[in-house]
């Protein structure tokens, strides 16, 4: 027993190792993950921000945000959907492996890879005249890296119930909803007014806005009014996650 509970650490960082490099050779993950965020901020910010270092800062924070969803919607999503659909969840609840492992292994490599894709962002924005101090940077990598979160936890619960092919189609689905109506692409403020109150209820709304108080673009004294939602999106989505595992256990 004790040499199994030594041994957690390196099953731990093993089975994360593994999770890095099996989702680093799928194209299919990494084209729409890795590549097609920073491409979407060079078109708005460098093709279409004519100089306007504004508008660069302004998709600097709102574009990591977007980062983000990819990753932690189809890793989670799409990727559990498929393991459990040919038996290998079962397979690594049955095993001596720790308990959590395999999702503690894909929360790692779901920050990996979207530490790359807004890290490219920030370069980018660099290159467009981005000036941001060193406590912003922190601040906006802090709420860039905590977004993993809720929207880990919502593939997940889509991954515990749906085929793989069901749980692709409502990631996509989600993605570009949320996107669109949570002002990642575009101020909500601008949206019709239906769309400006359902944004409250989405956590990439109120990420986008944290992100945008990090790096100047919005009055810091809202946070509070943001954090707060966001915080019980997050519970909400950590419960729909629990019930999905519940369901796949039973």
């Amino acid at each position: 027993m004790s040499a199994l509970v030594s041994a957690a650490p390196g099953v731990y960082g093993r089975e994360a190792g593994a999770e890095v490099i099996k989702s680093a050779r799928m194209p299919q993950f990494i084209i729409p993950t890795i590549i097609l965020p920073p491409a979407f901020y060079a078109l708005f910010a460098l093709g279409m921000g004519n100089g306007d270092v504004e508008m660069a800062t302004h998709t600097l924070a709102t574009f990591g945000v977007f980062a983000v969803m990819g990753p932690a919607l189809f890793g989670f999503g799409a990727n559990v959907a498929g393991e459990r659909e040919n038996g290998q969840l079962e397979l690594k609840r049955l095993s001596p492996m720790p308990a959590g492992a395999h999702i503690v292994a894909k929360l790692v490599a779901t920050i990996v890879f979207s530490v790359i894709a807004f890290a490219i962002i920030y370069g980018l924005a660099i290159f467009a005249g981005v000036d941001l101090s060193p406590s912003q940077w922190a601040i906006l990598t802090s709420v860039h890296v905590i977004a993993v979160f809720p929207f880990a936890l919502i593939g997940l619960g889509f991954g515990y119930r749906l085929g793989q092919k069901g749980a692709i189609a409502i990631a996509n689905i989600v993605f570009l909803a949320m996107a669109v109506m949570g002002g990642l692409w575009m101020p909500v403020a601008v949206l019709p007014e239906v769309i400006q109150t359902i944004a409250w209820a989405l956590p990439s709304y109120h990420l986008g806005e944290l992100a945008l108080m990090a790096a100047g673009q919005s009055d810091a004294a809202n946070f509070w009014l943001h954090a707060g939602p966001l915080a019980l999106i997050t519970l909400a989505a950590a419960i729909f996650a629990w019930t999905g595992q519940g369901r796949h256990a039973a």
